[in-house]
């Protein structure tokens, strides 16, 4: 599975097609110029427990590294990830 990237004019998603279709997702929308906001991630049924969430989140945080941009978790999903997990701490807004 390739994780594919589109920016829009207030921010972007990374995401995984199949038949033309998204079935997992990560959006995010910049708040200024060095932070953005994880405000979505969804995955199809068909690739739950697979570690495809994860996937998703770690493409997100190796582009705000990259961009040296901080993330501001108001996605659920994001949110319980960044305090489970310490590795993410240099990238938390």
């Amino acid at each position: 599975m390739q994780i594919q990237h589109q920016e829009t004019q207030r921010g972007g998603e990374f995401f995984i097609e199949r038949d033309g279709g998204h079935i997992a997702e990560i959006t995010y929308q910049y708040q200024n110029e060095a932070t953005i906001v994880a405000d979505h991630t969804w995955v199809d049924n068909s690739l739950r427990g697979q570690g495809v969430a994860r996937q998703l989140l770690d493409t997100l945080v190796a582009f705000a590294r990259e961009k040296q941009l901080k993330i501001v978790p108001t996605c659920s999903y994001v949110d319980v990830m960044f305090q489970r997990e310490a590795e993410f701490a240099d990238v938390v807004a």
